[in-house]
């Protein structure tokens, strides 16, 4: 594995015809300091209030998207995957509305891109760490695409823009991808990993010191994973905001939305919220977050 000796770049006002030639070529860019500090402590923040909002009224899915829990350092309920934050959260509804956030549709050319805030998973916050009860401290290797070809449709070209809320050195693990990989065949898109299970070092594979507040953008087809921190407790947390771009036709989510199949095969390997009885007696809630 090998460090990111590609350049980072910085995000300022609009992408540019270098950042679209190096995307192009590679399918993933980096960009420093996309968040400053105080706009960093608004958004984790906010966060924390959409998670306790989920908590609070026992909601197991949003639009048939399962949330994902866990328990974090201190034993308290984690949820360590919620899609659809932005709409629990006028501050990430607006913050999904930004110049240069709305800018990187760019990247998705010659397709007309747009942000799927109500469609696939919408805005997904990832929330990685390594504690007794987390289920959720690694993600094997996988690319986005297939899961179109689970929902009956052709697989279409997207991005998935990632806003990270820690800092993530090199050494502390998070996203490893094969770059250039988004130029591949179709067999090898399906077929060169074993999807999700295999978690093994790629020899070929890049790893990337993150700073909090840097933005990160891969291709959909991209093969990527994130690798598990070798530290436990605080050392190890890491928090993500996953935003799709997409393209095609519009079709929002809503509150009965069936639950895609591979988020149901998921679900087995994980206990529901209500079974755990350290954290009270759950009613299953199935959330219209349009409502909220």
């Amino acid at each position: 594995m090998q460090t990111n000796t590609l350049p980072v770049f910085r995000l300022e006002g609009t992408v540019t015809a270098t950042h679209l030639a190096y995307f192009r070529q590679h399918g993933i860019i980096q960009f420093k300091n996309f968040l400053d500090k105080e706009t960093l402590s608004t958004v984790l923040r906010e966060v924390e209030q959409v998670q306790q909002l989920l908590l609070n009224n026992n909601t197991q899915k949003v639009n048939g998207i399962p949330l994902k829990f866990g328990t974090d350092t201190n034993g308290n309920p984690l949820i360590q995957r919620i899609a659809f934050a932005s709409h629990f959260s006028s501050v990430l509804r607006t913050l999904l509305k930004e110049e240069r956030l709305q800018s990187l549709t760019k990247l998705l050319g010659p397709y007309e891109g747009r942000i799927g805030e109500n469609e696939k998973d919408g805005l997904v916050i990832n929330h990685y760490v390594n504690a007794a009860h987390s289920q959720f401290k690694q993600l094997g290797w996988h690319t986005d695409s297939p899961r179109d070809l689970f929902l009956g449709t052709r697989i279409m070209p997207m991005l998935n823009v990632g806003i990270h809320l820690d800092d993530c050195p090199l050494e502390n693990g998070g996203l490893r991808v094969l770059a250039g990989t988004h130029e591949q065949g179709l067999l090898r898109l399906l077929f060169r990993k074993k999807y999700f299970i295999d978690n093994n070092p790629d020899k070929k594979e890049v790893g990337f010191d993150i700073e909090a507040g840097d933005l990160t953008v891969h291709d959909g087809r991209l093969w990527h994973r994130v690798q598990q921190s070798p530290h436990t407790g605080e050392k190890s947390r890491r928090r993500v905001m996953y935003i799709p771009i997409i393209t095609g036709a519009y079709q929002p989510k809503h509150a009965q939305s069936p639950t895609p199949f591979y988020h149901k095969l998921a679900q087995l390997k994980q206990p529901r919220y209500s079974d755990r009885p350290q954290w009270g007696n759950a009613k299953t809630a199935i959330v219209n977050s349009s409502s909220i």
